[in-house]
């Protein structure tokens, strides 16, 4: 007799019902985060922005049919597109992480929550226009921020303890679940709503990291979260035209995400969803660098003037590093293009001895074709430090250490340069804030009008009325 398998009910998975409470229910009362996630609004806009002097960036944005404009639909800050908010997302998100210089969360997976800003803002900007229509009040940007708070939150508790990079897999996952959830919420979307939508994420699954490691290292790295966030929008939108949802996404047997990707294992919320995420985000302030190298950069740029004069003489080069720098940016070899060279520990460090700075056009062919900078490579040897590794991980501390040495050819060597805590670090917040509010201006020097500069950098800085400016009134402040 042939056995029947009876379709049960099933309750919905834990980590799905979690980020779905958090979504519709939870309350940002920290002033700290709030505050946070302004300086964050005003940096990752600014990255975007720097990031459109760069026609290998710009290729990828507007209509998907060349022309094509919708009434009322998002606007792309500091360009003249006006789409629909799927693919204003992607535009923005593109945008935001095309220069690798937004914030950062590392742990047992890494990423940038700041990537959920393309599908944030997007939808933020479609709503009001849309209510406006209506004779509606449109949202206003503390809505904004707080979604931010929001999708910061699920995206860097997910990987504090769900390490997708061991498995092959690419961390923009987590912002396809992050951007999901808090838009569908945004749109209205009830508690079940945003479970639904969820599990179409996760469902979905993530892009290989193939395009992030040698031999594939390519710019899909610089549009893959863009590409994420917009899949949230659109996925939230479904669901809220009536798709359903699938209550075990993750816990299925033989067909769930953690059978299939996950080797079984379970997936884990480390902590209570909350604002964590958004008071101990990294801010990238002074390099455009994948961050386990922030402090490298930092310490060779600290070097320069040690060693500039004697660059024919060097015999050799230590970088004392954490386990996970080891493992995603320690290359040796050729680098194919700016977005392998951004990834590269050692290509990173010696630019810092050269040129004693870094910025993005370091990455670019004309200074990667300097000699100086293969020889300098070919010489350096990564070493891992335990505590540095141990620390990396410790929630109390988060440090993302690196030291670095030169040797030369006649015996001497400077000293070592250790740099636990880099710049954009928590712990080192009243030195970093001005110099982010620096490049804030800066990025929008390249963009914009001096009077239309200030006219942002006025409401922006400004707290109070930052949160009580209308959104489709903050999306105007750049127009082009």
């Amino acid at each position: 007799m042939t056995e029947v398998k009876v379709n049960t009910s099933q309750t919905t998975d834990q980590v799905m019902e979690r980020i779905a409470e958090y979504a519709v229910y939870g309350k940002i009362t920290s002033s700290e985060a709030l505050e946070t996630a302004q300086y964050v609004l005003m940096d990752t806009l600014g990255c975007g922005f720097l990031a459109l002097r760069y026609p290998e960036c710009t290729k990828h944005l507007g209509p998907i049919v060349p022309g094509t404009i919708v009434p009322n639909g998002s606007r792309v800050p500091g360009t003249p597109y006006e789409l629909d908010p799927v693919h204003a997302a992607f535009n923005i998100g593109c945008m935001i992480r095309w220069l690798d210089y937004n914030d950062t969360w590392l742990a047992a997976e890494w990423g940038h929550p700041s990537d959920n800003l393309g599908g944030i803002l997007a939808i933020s900007d479609y709503i009001s226009r849309k209510r406006i229509t209506e004779g509606k009040e449109p949202l206003k940007m503390d809505t904004v921020l707080e979604n931010m708070v929001k999708a910061h939150e699920i995206q860097g508790v997910l990987a504090l303890e769900n390490s997708l990079n061991r498995e092959g897999l690419d961390h923009v996952l987590y912002v396809k679940v992050a951007t999901t959830a808090v838009v569908t919420a945004m749109l209205g979307g009830s508690k079940e709503d945003v479970s639904n939508a969820v599990s179409q994420a996760w469902i979905d699954n993530s892009s290989l990291r193939t395009y992030r490691h040698v031999p594939n290292t390519g710019s899909r790295k610089s549009w893959a979260a863009g590409d994420a966030t917009s899949r949230g929008v659109r996925l939230a939108l479904m669901t809220m035209s009536g798709e359903m949802g699938y209550r075990t996404a993750l816990s299925a047997p033989n067909w769930g995400f953690q059978d299939v990707l996950f080797k079984g294992r379970e997936l884990t919320l480390a902590r209570p969803l909350d604002s964590y995420v958004m008071e101990n985000i990294l801010f990238k302030i002074s390099f455009p660098a994948e961050f386990h190298a922030q402090t490298a950069a930092e310490a060779a740029i600290e070097l320069h003037d040690q060693v500039k004069g004697r660059i024919a003489e060097i015999d050799r080069v230590t970088i004392t590093t954490h386990e996970s720098a080891i493992r995603i940016i320690d290359k040796k070899g050729p680098l194919q293009n700016p977005a392998d060279r951004d990834h590269c520990l050692q290509y990173i460090t010696a630019i810092g001895l050269l040129y004693g700075s870094l910025n993005a056009d370091h990455y670019e062919d004309d200074i990667a074709r300097n000699p100086e900078i293969d020889r300098l490579r070919n010489v350096m040897k990564v070493i891992e430090h335990e505590p540095y590794s141990k620390d990396y991980l410790d929630p109390e501390k988060r440090s993302i250490a690196n030291a670095v040495q030169v040797f030369f050819n006649d015996g001497t060597s400077t000293e070592e340069v250790a740099i636990e805590y880099p710049l954009g670090h928590r712990r080192r917040r009243d030195e970093g804030i001005p110099l982010l509010l620096n490049k804030f201006q800066s990025n929008l020097k390249t963009r914009f009008p001096f009077r239309q500069v200030n006219r942002i950098l006025n409401i922006c800085e400004d707290y109070n009325e930052l949160t009580d400016t209308p959104v489709n009134n903050f999306i105007e402040l750049f127009r082009i």
